[in-house]
């Protein structure tokens, strides 16, 4: 079952971003299943030293439910931050399987560029080319990240020429196609730009993403405009919606208007406001625009709703996520074998 993102059209004119924050980067990182996406989350965390029981939660630190550490995958998106030479990196670790494709097309919309996780020896596989068509569609740049460049089996140079094709035949604009490439050992913890000289850490991809991940676009002094595109469920504070805010200022105790589905207005205000910090959500009292936020309080928040500043309300372009639906063909039966008689092959028979 897929859920598939769509958009609507928005209840106002979207504002137009006049600069951007340099002090943050917002990445997503997409990958197929168990091309060491998730790994390498671990190794930057392991980088920028965060640290939160990490030799308790085994090897993969952001698969947190039973299924994702048991199956080696990732179901719902995750965020975590680290601080890289005073910058803010958040980082939103996507399902990488096609069943959760709603989750991954959302997520996309959060980030300002993503990192193309492929394996030195399979290549780019049908997931990554599904998840990276949506990105270059939304304008996002990309860094190819070759993973996992230790294996004996490696074909190094046969996978970047594959990549590069593949942009190609997903209508990449010139600028798309000049992506940087990092090679890593995600295992390791170790990356470098020149695959004939091993890396000693993985300090070569964070610089790559300081230079070549756009800072988010933002409209400071702008009404305040979140759109929701996640949410979470805390124990002591209800509901929680996260999105980035695209303009303005969101603090606690603010009154703000969610702007729903078919023009609804529902009015609130913001009981706690929280932002993430390594692997933990860190309370703050006020967050600025460019950053990832998760909003307590709003009872009626759905995804794809906008927060809004309640005297001058201005709606984002909706995202809404199809109901989960199943597919089927039913043709006639063309087979050779059609209307020949058979014996059971089974135990029992």
């Amino acid at each position: 079952m897929d859920q598939t993102a769509t958009t609507e059209s928005p209840v106002a004119t979207q504002l137009e971003p006049k600069e951007r924050r340099s002090d943050i980067r917002n990445i997503a990182i997409i990958a197929h299943v168990d091309h060491g996406k998730t790994t390498l989350v671990d190794a930057v965390l392991r980088q920028t030293h965060v640290h939160r029981k990490i030799d308790d939660m085994g090897e993969r630190i952001m698969d947190s439910m039973d299924q994702e550490r048991e199956r080696g995958i990732t179901i719902r998106a995750k965020n975590a931050s680290v601080i890289y030479k005073g910058v803010k990196i958040n980082i939103v670790d996507t399902p990488g399987h096609a069943d959760f494709g709603g989750e991954v097309e959302r997520t996309l919309r959060m980030v300002d560029g993503v990192l193309i996780l492929i394996d030195a020896k399979e290549g780019p596989m049908p997931q990554t080319t599904f998840v990276l068509r949506k990105a270059l569609a939304l304008g996002h740049k990309a860094i190819v990240v070759i993973n996992k460049i230790d294996r004996p089996d490696a074909v190094i140079d046969d996978v970047v020429n594959r990549t590069f094709d593949l942009f190609v035949h997903l209508g990449a604009t010139d600028e798309q196609l000049d992506f940087p490439i990092v090679y890593t050992a995600a295992i390791k913890g170790t990356a470098t730009l020149d695959v004939n000289k091993p890396g000693t850490d993985i300090t070569p991809l964070l610089d790559t993403v300081l230079e070549k991940i756009p800072a988010p676009a933002i409209n400071a002094d702008a009404p305040l405009q979140i759109l929701v595109l996640s949410l979470i469920q805390d124990p002591y504070k209800g509901k929680m919606g996260v999105g980035k805010i695209q303009s303005g200022s969101i603090a606690r105790r603010q009154n703000v208007i969610v702007l729903g589905k078919d023009g609804t207005r529902s009015p609130g205000k913001v009981s706690d406001l929280a932002v993430y910090s390594g692997l933990e959500r860190t309370d703050m009292e006020r967050a600025e625009a460019g950053e990832i936020v998760a909003v307590a309080g709003l009872d009626e928040v759905s995804i794809g709703d906008t927060i809004a500043d309640a005297e001058h309300p201005v709606a984002l372009t909706r995202v809404t996520v199809d109901e989960p639906t199943v597919q089927m063909t039913f043709s006639v039966n063309n087979s050779p074998f059609a209307g020949r008689e058979g014996k059971y092959l089974t135990s029992r028979h």
